[in-house]
């Protein structure tokens, strides 16, 4: 079994059950005790993986060694290891475990699969796609919009950081934080908790002011990242807070004319909609 950290993530699903979901390697790589969870009746899936995995190894299967322990976001909010298996893998596990929801389950997996090389063929589909979702699950045009482009900065900047000596996760994760303090005063763990947030993604329940100050550092923070050439994580940490600040320096001023707080505990998706989980990357 290889070890790696979680460049990607999200979620799909089958039948209302989640499956967690990785992009490593230019393809998906899927949670396995989600897939056991989702084909069998198990009241432990976890369990029921580990029993399979010891079984598959003794017969010399090759599938367990194929595996990847990627990290996905667990339960209880915290990034976990977990045993994955890309397309092909799964669909060996699944001829290893007796179920009526198999055959559905491969077809379900391949178009999934299959969407993922029309994206990597036409990068436009992903778009599309998440823009579909966010329709489907009641947003208005005008905050899609901003959502969208929101995302595009977002990556515009971790493609900085990756370039500029962020090493893993861990390290994306105490930048994003320092931009988020300087904007809004709290982290994102912090924000997530003021909102009443667990597993969901945190800017798919800010509003249009939220999303545009957090647009305003992040894009802020890019620019001084190939302004000044930065190179290193103390310089790419101290360019994170002056971009937050910056945006944190207009939130203040815009909450002095409304004589209000922009940061709020209340979440943008219309009431009754959204029952649906992600499946897009939790930035």
């Amino acid at each position: 079994m290889k070890t790696s950290s979680n460049p990607s993530a999200g979620i799909a699903l089958f039948r209302g059950k989640e499956i967690r979901k990785v992009m490593y390697g230019n393809e998906w790589w899927f949670s396995i005790v989600d897939v056991c969870a989702a084909l069998t009746e198990s009241s432990d899936a976890g369990a029921y993986w580990r029993k399979l995995k010891q079984r598959l190894g003794e017969e010399g299967s090759e599938v367990v060694t194929n595996c990847h322990g990627l990290k996905l976001l667990a339960p209880d909010g915290k990034m976990r290891e977990t045993d994955c298996a890309n397309t092909e893998g799964i669909f060996r596990i699944i001829q290893s475990i007796p179920s009526l929801k198999a055959e559905p389950f491969k077809r379900w997996l391949a178009k999934v699969g299959y969407e993922r090389v029309q994206e990597v063929e036409d990068p436009e589909l992903a778009t599309k796609r998440t823009r579909t979702l966010y329709q489907l699950k009641g947003y208005g045009d005008d905050w899609i919009e901003k959502r969208m482009r929101g995302i595009v900065i977002h990556e515009e900047l971790t493609d900085e950081w990756k370039n500029r000596g962020a090493a893993d996760r861990r390290d994306y994760e105490i930048l994003t934080a320092e931009i988020s303090k300087a904007t809004f005063g709290v982290t994102p763990r912090e924000y997530k908790k003021l909102k009443g947030l667990k597993r969901e993604n945190l800017r798919d329940h800010m509003d249009d002011f939220e999303l545009i100050f957090n647009m305003l550092g992040e894009r802020a923070t890019t620019e001084i990242h190939r302004t000044e050439d930065s190179k290193g994580m103390p310089k790419l940490q101290s360019d994170a807070k002056a971009g937050g600040d910056i945006a944190g320096g207009a939130r203040k001023k815009l909450e002095k004319r409304l004589g209000r707080s922009v940061v709020s505990n209340k979440n943008f998706l219309p009431p009754g909609k959204g029952k649906e989980k992600r499946s897009v990357w939790d930035e």
